[in-house]
């Protein structure tokens, strides 16, 4: 966030006049906060949040095409895209909604904000001022003021199902081994790594190599078990032996049946917190 110019968001709303009458009311309770783009669904408030790179993205919990629970989990994968920059972080997410029940578990997460439409400014000035905290806790260099990378993922995977869109995780991953293809349990590997090519599925007997980059494995696999430490790194929660930290201050993840220690990257070390 550029600190004299104020923070940014993208307002993404499938209603022209919720658009407008929630672009009016931040104005009134946060006048220095700048709307750069303004979406009529999922997919445009995903590419606008990829061309922008706002501070924050306010999404319509539902909108034709891709919802906004679909988008927020999407956006929650950008910092992964090459042209995304080491440190940026994601945007913070508020979702404007009419349905309590998903305002409430959101807030009840502690991971995403909400706008309950219309937006009434008393409830929208609480929202700022939780924003505001999040975003001077980032400007600070506290990596806790990111959204938590595991909880995020699965409340929107929460929200989906809650939605109507139940999941359904990947139980085996089809890698090749040498010159053979195996299907190995997705509760037998380790981690998954990635180059810019392609992923490596390590187990506590054997690597093996697929095509699937990690932003999409993120999606297929359960966020309760697979957690996100890196833009290229995804491990077994199951596995992990221990967190440390080397003499420049990274984090560490060990993971038993590997003498591999995989960095966290500054985005995800609040999964670890007091280590």
């Amino acid at each position: 966030m550029n600190a004299t110019a104020g923070p940014t968001a993208v307002i993404a709303d499938d209603e022209r006049l919720m658009r407008e009458q929630l672009r009016t009311r931040l104005a009134e309770v946060w006048p220095e906060l700048r709307i750069v783009a303004e979406a009529r669904n999922g997919q445009e408030a995903v590419d606008l949040v990829a061309q922008h790179r706002p501070d924050l993205v306010f999404l319509d919990i539902r909108m034709p095409g891709l919802t906004g629970v679909e988008a927020a989990r999407r956006i929650a994968q950008l910092d992964a895209e090459p042209g995304w920059p080491d440190d940026r972080p994601l945007p913070e997410i508020v979702f404007i909604t009419a349905y309590d029940q998903y305002a409430v578990e959101a807030f009840e997460q502690g991971v995403a904000d909400y706008v309950l439409k219309p937006a009434e400014r008393e409830r929208l000035q609480v929202t700022v001022q939780r924003l505001k905290a999040r975003l001077a806790r980032r400007e600070g260099g506290d990596a806790n003021g990111a959204p938590p990378a595991a909880p995020l993922q699965q409340l929107l995977h929460r929200l989906a199902a809650q939605m109507g869109q139940p999941k359904t995780y990947l139980k085996w991953i089809q890698a090749g081994v040498g010159e053979t293809i195996r299907m190995i349990p997705v509760d037998d590997v380790l981690f998954f790594i990635s180059d810019e090519k392609y992923t490596r599925v390590q187990t506590a007997q054997f690597e093996a190599l697929i095509r699937k980059p990690i932003k999409e494995l993120v999606d297929e696999l359960d966020p309760e078990v697979f957690w996100q430490i890196h833009r290229s790194t995804l491990v077994n929660t199951r596995h992990i032996a221990g967190v440390s930290r080397d003499f420049r201050g990274r984090q560490l993840v060990a993971v038993h049946g590997s003498d591999e220690k995989l960095e966290v990257s500054r985005s995800y070390t609040g999964l670890f917190k007091g280590m």
